[in-house]
This record gives structure tokens, C-alpha cells and sequence, in this order.
């Protein structure tokens, strides 16, 4: 892979040329960059496949250098210190980014998911979707990004069902009989989900409101969402349901 350096601060280039050297030499860094401006001419010269892309530089930020690069022609990975609210927005929009001070294992993390040729016909999206999660007017999430092994969905919010966690993976069941499965655990999606739409009913389910037709004291207590799918609600989780149901309606 082609890969540009794109960093303000000489010593972060620095480190990055040394860490990419010491434990990824299969890479090879065609040049560098520490401004919008050069980071513009870099990429038009050099056309690399990955581009090493710090947030913050001088004359502005990596976002201007994305916006001035469309159509996307390479891979993006984020250099950050950014807060704990931006990296929530990169993980809904499924953008690679590794924290500063740079930490090699999640480098060579970061790299060999590049490798594995995350689909670029969505990078667009997935940033404009980005963007709109780190603006602090947004108030609610209304897309998410779900990677699986060949492709990355980027599916709407309130098209989710429910989701249901089997260890360290996920399933997303969609309408019109959609289904979504990503290695990431339910947890992880409780998180990021607005928690005033959607309620954890059992350790293994997560179900959107807003897809609840009924609360169905029959067959152990469960609730009856779109599309006829049964959701089971643990005793501990009875009252916090019954609760949750009774304030939001």
C-alpha cells in the first residue's frame, strides 16, 4: 500500500515514518504532509491508498482535505485526540482512527483493516455521516454504519427492529425481513443507539420503541414488535420495561 503521512507536528510525522518502519515495512510511505494546502498537492502527486490523516493541521483541518479530495480515491485513517463524543461519532460511522499518543498495536490494528479493502463506493457517506454526528446541534442519531466481512451498510435508524447479542456478535434484524450480522458485541450498540429510543429488555436483546405494538403478559412476558417478532424481557428487566413503556407513552 501507498501511504501519506498527513500531520502538522513534525515529531507525530516522525513517529508514524518510525513505528510504520519498525513493525509494518511491508507499507511503503510515498510522502508526507503537514498543511491542507500540501496535503491537497501530496495526494494529487503521489495518489496513495492509504492516507495517515491528522485532524487538526494549521490551515485547517483533515475534514477540508477530504471535502476538496471527492471522489475518494484512498483509504482514510484518522489521527485523533479528539473527545470522548467524536470517537463515538466515528464508530457509528465506522471511520478507522487511532488516538494520539499513537499506541503501535493499534496502528498495525488500524492497517490491517485497510488492507482488507473496506468498500471506498461508501467513504462519502459514511464521513458526511460523521460529520453530522460531531455537530453539537445534532441531537439523535439517525444512520449507523455496520461493518461485516465484505461490506459496510449504512443503514437508518429507525429501520432497526431490535438487535440481538450471541457473545461478541451481533444481529441486526431490519424491516422487510433484514438481517445485518457484525462481530461487535451488544454492548458496544447500546452505546452508541439513543438510549431514549431504544431499550436493553434481556442480556441478549436491544429493541427499538418505536417498532412496539404490544407488551404480551403471555408465554413469560415479551413484546410484540413489527413484523410479528417476539422479544423476550428477563424478570430483571421487567420493571425497567414496564417503566421505560409508561413514560414513553
Amino acid at each position: 500500500m501507498r501511504v501519506l503521512i498527513v500531520d502538522d507536528e513534525a515529531r507525530a510525522r516522525k513517529s508514524l515514518r518510525q513505528i510504520t518502519l519498525l513493525y509494518a515495512p511491508h507499507l511503503n510511505i510515498v510522502g508526507e504532509a503537514n498543511s491542507v494546502a500540501s496535503a491537497l498537492k501530496a495526494i494529487q502527486e503521489h495518489q496513495p491508498d492509504l492516507v495517515l490523516l491528522d485532524i487538526q493541521l494549521g490551515d485547517g483541518n483533515g475534514f477540508n482535505v477530504l471535502n476538496k479530495s471527492k471522489p475518494y480515491s484512498f483509504q482514510v485513517i484518522f489521527i485523533t485526540a479528539y473527545s470522548k463524543h467524536a470517537l463515538k461519532a466515528f464508530k457509528v460511522a465506522a471511520i478507522d482512527y487511532i488516538l494520539k499518543p499513537i499506541d503501535p498495536e493499534d496502528y498495525l490494528a488500524a492497517i490491517k483493516k485497510s488492507q482488507d479493502r473496506i468498500n471506498q463506493e461508501s467513504l462519502k457517506e459514511r464521513m458526511d455521516l460523521f460529520l453530522q454526528q460531531i455537530k453539537p446541534s445534532e441531537k439523535t442519531i439517525e444512520k449507523i454504519s455496520l461493518k461485516t466481512l465484505d461490506s459496510i451498510h449504512i443503514i437508518k435508524v429507525k429501520d432497526i427492529i431490535y438487535c440481538q447479542g450471541e457473545g461478541n456478535y451481533t444481529t441486526f434484524y431490519l424491516l422487510n425481513s433484514g438481517e445485518i450480522v457484525v462481530s461487535k458485541n451488544l454492548r458496544e450498540y447500546e452505546d452508541l443507539l439513543p438510549n431514549k429510543l431504544f431499550l436493553r429488555t434481556h442480556q441478549s436483546f436491544l429493541v427499538n420503541s418505536e417498532h412496539i405494538l404490544r407488551y404480551d403478559k403471555r408465554d413469560n412476558h415479551g413484546l410484540i414488535c413489527t413484523e410479528e417478532h417476539l422479544i423476550p424481557i428477563s424478570t430483571r428487566k421487567k420493571e425497567l420495561v414496564l417503566k421505560f413503556l409508561k413514560n414513553l407513552y
